[in-house]
């Protein structure tokens, strides 16, 4: 570590320009740095910061997780097709039939006027939503349809209850949609937006106070090994060190607190929660409903059942 001393101090007893000198401090501020890691600089030899700004920063940084652990989970309401059940299936079977419409209309446009026959252009089917209740809605009309199809003009207590069903999903994915469409506007793209910028800010002023204490205890280092010569220049370096990190310290407190008393993260989350029991609400009064209609058919079924095995 001897060498390292010896390199800082000949960087601190050179006439440098104003690049030059920054560019000293943040070697000497890296070699602080090191120093610190390895344990060769005394704990009182490391200048403290205010009690006030420790417990900032651990708030600070508990706000930070609090976001991150969230997020990890909530990121998913980005895409719709979070619960869909066959989304590589159809996502493979999309691509194939995209790349075979693609071509076909090439055809279309670029044999017109040639000796070849040219395909009729093809309209690509409607996109659907891709959510595990629009997937139980089609599939329950589909099941519905095919029961409907082979009842010989009799009512098919199966295939009504089956068409009940389709309906009472076909209102929840309505809401399904509305409930994600609702989640990202109000509380994803906030969350995310608080994350980025008024907690990254804060987290900067944090990093420039945490190089300015670097560049104090290391200009204090260099003042502990000034040759007489340089005395004078290392106190005025230490001293101009010392303000600078009360400066970044006031302002990373400042900024810290901002981001502490933003009633923003709150109000998010009631929006996230607010528009889950919209969701849920709805999906409740609607499965109510249905419910209580299949439930009259299966006694009904039940009933037709018992009486045909009784005679």
């Amino acid at each position: 570590m001897d060498g390292w001393n010896k390199l800082s101090n000949s960087f601190s007893g050179m006439n440098l320009s104003a690049s030059a000198t920054k560019l000293a401090k943040g070697f000497n501020s890296s070699v602080q740095a090191t120093k610190e890691r390895l344990g060769t600089v005394a704990p009182e030899e490391i200048t403290e910061l205010p009690q006030e700004y420790k417990d900032l920063e651990a708030r600070v940084d508990a706000l930070k997780d609090a976001h991150v652990a969230l997020l990890k989970i909530t990121n998913v309401y980005e895409t719709e097709t979070y619960d869909y059940p066959v989304q590589i299936q159809e996502s493979i079977s999309e691509l194939s039939t995209s790349i075979g419409y693609g071509i076909t209309n090439f055809a279309a446009t670029n044999l017109k006027g040639t000796n070849l026959p040219a395909p009729a252009p093809v309209v690509p089917p409607a996109q659907q939503h891709k959510t595990l209740p629009h997937a139980l809605g089609r599939a329950s009309t589909t099941a519905a349809s095919a029961i409907s199809k082979n009842a010989a003009g009799a009512e098919d207590k199966l295939g009504k209850a089956l068409g009940l069903y389709a309906e009472g999903w076909e209102k929840i994915a309505s809401a399904r949609v509305n409930h994600d469409t609702t989640i990202r506007g109000g509380f994803l793209h906030p969350w995310q937006q608080t994350l980025s910028t008024s907690i990254n800010v804060a987290l900067k002023a944090r990093q420039a106070v945490r190089v300015s204490r670097l560049e104090l205890d290391a200009a204090k280092q260099g003042l502990k090994n000034a040759s007489p010569a340089r005395q004078e220049q290392a106190r005025i370096e230490v001293e101009n060190a010392e303000d600078d990190l009360v400066q970044k310290t006031e302002v990373a407190i400042t900024l810290m607190k901002t981001v502490l008393d933003n009633p923003e993260p709150i109000k998010n989350l009631n929006e996230l929660a607010k528009a889950q029991l919209t969701y849920f609400s709805t999906a409740a009064e609607s499965l109510s409903s249905l419910q209580g209609e299949i439930e009259e058919l299966s006694v009904a079924a039940e009933g037709e059942y018992r009486k045909s095995r009784d005679h």
